[in-house]
């Protein structure tokens, strides 16, 4: 499980990119000690064993949505 550091992103040129295949996902949104947080949890390759159980798991508070919103509004509008 990751929980992401928006504010310490940095953006990397790399030279060799790929589109990654498809694969499933579910998101939660909830409270712990006062703070929401929005988790993604992705399920991993159809080819996959492990079939149904979470590969990664990333998790965002609530200052990291507004920047992250931010950043991603920079980079595509």
């Amino acid at each position: 499980m990751a929980r992401i550091d928006v504010k310490k992103m940095e953006r990397e040129n790399k030279y060799r990119n790929t589109v990654q295949e498809e694969v499933e996902a579910t998101y939660t949104v909830f409270a712990k000690d006062g703070h929401k947080y929005f988790q993604i949890d992705t399920y991993g390759k159809s080819a996959r064993k492990l079939k149904g159980r979470s590969s990664q798991i990333l998790q965002i508070d609530e200052n990291s949505v507004k920047e992250l919103i931010e950043l991603l509004s920079k980079e595509f509008l």
